[in-house]
Parts: C-alpha cells; sequence; structure tokens
C-alpha cells in the first residue's frame, strides 16, 4: 500500500479543521480562564466542569512527531542535558518549551497550572516537575495506585480522595468553584463519545475492515483533548456513519484484504504510513490494537467522584501483565486476526517491558504468531529501515504459509 492507495476518510478535514481550533483556541480563545497543562491519563471533566482550560503535552509531542519535528526538538532537550533515556515525548515536549522558536505552532501557550496523573507512567511526575520548576506555577499530582488484582473498595476510596484534594486544588489555583451539575454534564458528554468510539472501533470487526491502525492513531485525538465536549461528539457521530457506510458498501481501509493483525503499544508518529506499508503491501491490516482503547473506560451513573476513579484507575497500562495477556487475546478472538505485532518502543518502558511473557503468552492461548518490532513513538533515531523491513517480510512469509 502506497500511501496514494491509502482509502483516507473523508471525514480527515474536519478533524484537521477540530484540532486546529484546539490549539487555537487553548492561545486566543480562554477570556481569562486559567489554562492547565496536563498529563494524557488525567480526570479533565473535572477541569472542564470548573471551566479551566486544557491542553496536553504529550499530545502536542505526537503532533510534533507525525509532522516531523520531534528529534530535533530531542536533542534541544538533551543539549540542555536531558538524557536521551527519557522518554521522546518529554524531550520533544521540553525541547518545544525550551525553544518555542523550532516547534510546531510556537510551542503550547504557557501554563497557569499543572495536573499529572501516574496511572500512565511515572516519568510523567519528574517532567511535569521540570515544568513547574520552569514557569514557577503549580503542580498537582494524582496518585492511583497499580491495581494487581482488579479494583478493591480500599483502592477506590483512595483515589476518591485524591480526586478532592484535586479539587481543592484547582479551586485554590482559579477562585473556581466546582459545580456539581456541570461535572455531571461533563461525565455524559465524555460517555458519548466513548460510546461512540467505542462504536468505530468495533466496526472493524467486519470483513473487510473499514479501517487501519493509521486511521485508528489519527482519530483518537478529540477522545483525548477534547474529552467532555460537544465537539467530540459530533466529530465521531460524522466518522460513525462514514465508516458504517465503509462497512455496509464493503470497502476496506487495505485493499485485497488478507491478513487480520493485532497492534500492541503506542504508534510510530515519525513514519506513521510507511511503516504500516511494510504490511499492507501484503494485505495485511491492523483491525484492533491495545493503544487506542487506553481512554475507552466510560463513567458509570451514580457517584461521579467514585465513577472517575474508577474509570482513571483502570487505565490499561495501570494494570498487570495478566489483563493484557486476556485483553490482547481477546482482541485477537473478537476481530478473527491471524497474528499480532507488538511496538517494543525505546520511550515506554511501562508499555514496553514484560512484552515477551505478554508475547509467549498469547501465543500459547490463542495460537497465533507474534512479532516483536524495536522502534521509538517520536525519536526517529531509533528507528532502522531495513532491520524492520527484513523482520516484516519474515513475519508475513510465515503468515502466508499457514
Amino acid at each position: 500500500m502506497s500511501e496514494k492507495r491509502y482509502r483516507k476518510l473523508e471525514t480527515a478535514p474536519e478533524l484537521r479543521r477540530l484540532m486546529q481550533w484546539h490549539y487555537l483556541s487553548t492561545r486566543h480563545l480562554r477570556f481569562g480562564r486559567k489554562l492547565a497543562w496536563v498529563s494524557s491519563g488525567a480526570p479533565v471533566e473535572i477541569l472542564r466542569a470548573m471551566d479551566v482550560v486544557v491542553a496536553y503535552p504529550e499530545n502536542y509531542a505526537a503532533l510534533c512527531g507525525a509532522q516531523g519535528d520531534a528529534t530535533d526538538l530531542c536533542q534541544i532537550a538533551e543539549g540542555q542535558g536531558y538524557s536521551a533515556d527519557v522518554c521522546s515525548y518529554a524531550r520533544t515536549h521540553i525541547g518545544s518549551v525550551l525553544d518555542a522558536t523550532h516547534a510546531p505552532l510556537r510551542g503550547l501557550p504557557e501554563p497557569d497550572l499543572l495536573i499529572c496523573c501516574n496511572n500512565i507512567c511515572g516519568t510523567v511526575i519528574k517532567w511535569f516537575e521540570a515544568l513547574s520548576l520552569h514557569y514557577r506555577v503549580p503542580l498537582f499530582v494524582l496518585d492511583t495506585p497499580f491495581l494487581h488484582d482488579g479494583m478493591t473498595a480500599a483502592v477506590r476510596d483512595y483515589v476518591v480522595g485524591q480526586l478532592g484534594d484535586m479539587i481543592r486544588f484547582v479551586e485554590s489555583t482559579t477562585c473556581r468553584p466546582l459545580d456539581v451539575r456541570r461535572l455531571d454534564e461533563m461525565i455524559h458528554c465524555a460517555n458519548e463519545a466513548l460510546l461512540l468510539w467505542n462504536g468505530i472501533r468495533e466496526l472493524c470487526r467486519a470483513r473487510p475492515s473499514p479501517l487501519n491502525a493509521p486511521d485508528l492513531f489519527v482519530c483518537m485525538a478529540p477522545i483525548v483533548v477534547l474529552r467532555g465536549t460537544a465537539q467530540a461528539v459530533r466529530y465521531y457521530r460524522h466518522l460513525k456513519t462514514e465508516v458504517e457506510q465503509r462497512v455496509k458498501d464493503g470497502v476496506g481501509a487495505v485493499p485485497n484484504e488478507r491478513f487480520r493483525l493485532v497492534w500492541d503499544n503506542i504508534a510510530i508518529w515519525h513514519h506513521l504510513y510507511r511503516f504500516y506499508s511494510h504490511f499492507s503491501k501484503y494485505g495485511a491490516c491492523f483491525v484492533a490494537d491495545t493503544y487506542t482503547g487506553s481512554w475507552s473506560q466510560t463513567v458509570s451513573k451514580g457517584d461521579s467522584l467514585a465513577s472517575l476513579a474508577d474509570a482513571y484507575t483502570a487505565i490499561y497500562l495501570n494494570q498487570s501483565l495478566q489483563q493484557r495477556v486476556e485483553l490482547m487475546a481477546g482482541m485477537i478472538n473478537d476481530y478473527q486476526a491471524q497474528g499480532f505485532v507488538m511496538h517494543n518502543n525505546r520511550s515506554c518502558k511501562p508499555y514496553s517491558l514484560g512484552q515477551q511473557v505478554v508475547r509467549q503468552a498469547v501465543i500459547a492461548r490463542t495460537g497465533v504468531p507474534g512479532l516483536i518490532i524495536e522502534a521509538d513513538m517520536n525519536d526517529a533515531r531509533s528507528y532502522a529501515e531495513e532491520p524492520i523491513r527484513t523482520r516484516v517480510q519474515a513475519f508475513m512469509e510465515t503468515l502466508e504459509a499457514v
């Protein structure tokens, strides 16, 4: 599949306009409201209910990666003493902070407060601490215990207490009280978008699959940065209508789909379409993945804080390897996949450590082969084209021989 042959979505311009509006609004449409930089696993519904504008350094870093600017920004951060072993999202964003003139959109507008949650990794804590020192703005760290054996009442109560502390922190920083009714509205709106997004992902069970991994990775942006907004709901309604029509017409994202695969880990943003072209030229489509489902937890009705505690503590990366095995094996069965590919992501240790254990367990459970590819989500210096091409070729020849 060359990029010219790739079936692009008709809603792609709408998504592009929506994301442009999002980034412009954080800079120009605040109207006196405070701006918070937040990690991707932070409970943004609370902030939006308190009329706080939010921006996501991780999403911005991914944008830089997709535009081919991340490696230069990483080098700027490294030139100021940040180790090359630090997460490339962190280095990309910190590079944009240190030298905004070389960053897309000239970086993000300066924050008034920072909020991060360790449900995705521990790096965000030190990353946001560095930002707090740089800008001299307050930081709140939301702690979610790791779920070794699932959610317990003790963990839920602890996280609810943390959320209460977070609300008081934001109230004291912004002088805006939490409107509980507005919080319920934000949760309802977030759930509506999440149900649409989950429905879109489930449509990929069709043969041929209407979407491939690059589509899913690009289209996931609003479910992260615009969670709880009417704009996200409207976009996903339009996207779902288009994807449903593809299913009805028998239109696949990959022409002449022959193989169905599952993906594990963050996208390789700097080679997004080129990397997956190595698979699609064999007629292979990635019909499901663990990454775009990381924001799929809806918030149940009832006690808002308890429901938020459940949803944000149960993030994919905050659960045991056994839970990951269960999820991947379930995807392979549900989407009738013939194999899976795991990105051994140099930057994301929480996502990548334990992959060999998960791979062996999933193979034993499902009987389908699994490939591990070594790269980095944002730093192109860790991407070796020829070794990857060779490994993909050997893997696909294995599938063809079955």
